[in-house]
């Protein structure tokens, strides 16, 4: 299903794609899509592709991978791809070679999932998605421990009508578009670790 989703879709949205990279390159400069090495199915890295929403080199200064409301590196064009979550959009490219699946706990850096307990592991065995449970559960206004608490629920209570669910459910909630930017309780509250970081 997810090849049966993501490769139509990739044809179709090219020339929406090639138009967004050109005014990404025009808003600001450097390259248009932004890679970054996430955990996948079991742990595995591989690198999530985005469309860039901040400035080039965004993640060597100031709070690196930290942001928040207001983050001045975040681009004009970049906020309102993120309200959105246009930028999400090139993660089909992941789902088509079998990194991703359309639903699915988001793909989470690798130096937080070495702090997971036994139990947050289980998130771990789904492949990440482009849209997931958590997400449409209140996303960046929740704090990572809860985020992982209801992916751990999807990935033991999985089940292709709880899928189609989500899916539907994703709409409405990206038209929202008010749940992208962390609210302050964008906590990584692992290890007593606490600060917010980029989704």
């Amino acid at each position: 299903m997810d090849l049966v989703i993501s490769v139509p879709l990739l044809i179709i949205l090219a020339p929406v794609f090639l138009v967004i990279a050109i005014l990404i390159r025009r808003d600001s400069p450097g390259k248009a899509f932004y890679l970054q090495p996430r955990a996948g199915l079991g742990g595995a890295p591989f690198r999530v592709v985005k469309f860039r929403t901040m400035v080039d080199g965004a993640e060597f200064i100031g709070a690196g991978l930290n942001n928040d409301i207001g983050d001045p590196r975040i681009t004009p064009l970049g906020a309102r791809l993120r309200r959105l979550s246009i930028d999400e959009l090139p993660q089909l490219i992941n789902v088509a070679r079998g990194q991703m699946s359309i639903i699915g706990p988001r793909p989470t850096l690798l130096e937080q999932i070495e702090r997971y307990t036994p139990e947050q592991r289980r998130r771990l065995l789904a492949r990440p998605g482009i849209t997931g449970l958590a997400q449409i559960s209140g996303r960046s206004t929740l704090p990572w421990s809860q985020r992982i608490i209801i992916d751990v629920d999807y990935v033991e209570n999985w089940s292709i009508w709880r899928d189609l669910s989500i899916l539907i459910r994703t709409i409405p909630a990206l038209l929202r578009g008010d749940e992208t930017y962390p609210q302050g309780v964008n906590e990584v509250d692992l290890d007593g670790d606490t600060h917010s970081t980029e989704e």
